[in-house]
């Protein structure tokens, strides 16, 4: 992961190329990519749904200022804020774009827009891997954060199927310190925290829940989230 972010992060202008560097003139037959321009889509540009596996990776090894970082970096609205960064990438701001090209000619350009698989992968590493939400079992969310220590949290609400109840999540970073979930309460009740993640028990009861998660330094979380 270090080479990762030394070999194939760009910034300026805020990409992550999928290989570097581009297959050209050798004598490696790596499959189509090698039809592209060197710089463009595969071929050493940056591939999105690919390199968002960047971000989960680094979420996984605890990095979280970084895997946040790279996040925020891949964002459209990142790439749009300023006349001269939409001049440069010349694709909606408000859209996941499957691709953007490191060829100098075209440095920083997007590519395909409106492409689902990106779209979805940006999705699931945001609210799985930085903001650390996902589903156990079918009926358990299991909440465990990896955000950077300077925030100060962050609200999501979950809507079951029936699409009548709610889980209100509002998680807290008041020491900004954002190493461990150290406390949970459901509807103003503490419930469980194990092996590092706050544990939901989900009831589609019709109701909306109120979920309080509260970070902080690895030291003051209850022992049965420790292995």
């Amino acid at each position: 992961m270090d080479a990762t972010l030394r070999e194939l992060v760009l910034d300026p202008p805020g990409m992550i190329r999928l290989l570097a560097p581009p297959f050209d003139r050798g004598v490696h037959e790596p499959g189509y990519i090698k039809g592209y321009v060197p710089g463009i889509r595969e071929n050493g540009g940056q591939y999105t749904h690919g390199v968002l596996w960047a971000v989960r990776a680094m979420a996984e090894l605890g990095r979280r200022d970084r895997a946040a970082a790279l996040l925020e970096m891949l964002s459209p609205v990142t790439h749009t804020r300023s006349a001269e960064a939409v001049a440069c990438y010349q694709v909606e701001p408000y859209v996941m774009v499957a691709d953007i090209y490191s060829n100098p000619a075209h440095l920083g350009r997007g590519g395909w827009t409106w492409y689902t698989g990106s779209a979805g992968w940006m999705l699931r590493v945001t609210i799985e891997s930085v903001l650390g939400c996902t589903l156990d079992g079918g009926h358990t969310l299991r909440v465990r954060p990896c955000i950077p220590d300077a925030w100060e949290g962050f609200r999501l609400t979950y809507r079951l199927p029936d699409r009548r109840t709610v889980y209100e999540l509002a998680v807290e970073n008041p020491e900004r310190c954002a190493a461990a979930v150290v406390g949970v309460t459901i509807d103003g009740v503490a419930a469980t925290v194990a092996d590092g993640a706050a544990r939901v028990p989900l009831a589609a009861d019709g109701a909306a829940h109120q979920v309080v998660v509260r970070l902080g330094a690895a030291s003051a979380a209850p022992a049965a989230s420790k292995k």
